[in-house]
């Protein structure tokens, strides 16, 4: 392995730890929270989310304008930023898709991924629905838009 594979493996690995650390921290694993956040409606809301939304944006904007003034980014000969703007049928739908699973089960996938380690039943099983669709996403639905157009 390279020097530089090694060094852009090792810089991932941080940052992902770093990342389930911060989300099992804010509270982002735990179903319950989630759900309290987002059901504004119910006269139970829990606002505590919105710290972890600020704490966030505060921790990204440095990075955002850091990333705007390099040519590329130091592990990599380019930045790998969306390119596709249009917002589309497909657009809309996967974003629905995401927004009543995150509502109903009270994940997305970040903070499943790490809730994976608590080894509990219905995390388990989330996990495998997400990554099924994954996968159908990638190997059916990709394919056959390609093929038409």
């Amino acid at each position: 392995m390279s020097g530089l594979m090694f060094a852009r493996l090792s810089v991932a690995l941080g940052a992902g730890a770093m990342f389930g650390f911060g989300l099992s921290l804010s509270g982002m694993v735990d179903p319950a929270r989630v759900i309290g956040f987002l059901d504004v409606g119910s006269g139970h809301w829990d606002p505590s989310l919105i710290f972890v939304l600020g704490g966030a944006v505060i921790v990204a904007i440095p990075g955002v304008l850091l990333s705007q003034r390099l040519h590329k980014p130091v592990f990599d000969g380019r930045f790998h930023l969306p390119e596709n703007a249009a917002i589309d049928k497909r657009l809309i739908a996967g974003s629905a898709i995401f927004g009543i699973g995150w509502g109903l089960a009270g994940f997305c996938p970040g903070p499943a991924l790490s809730a994976v380690a608590t080894g509990q039943p219905l995390v388990l099983l989330f996990v495998f629905a997400m990554m099924s669709g994954m996968i159908i996403h990638d190997r059916v639905l990709t394919r056959t838009h390609l093929a038409n157009g």
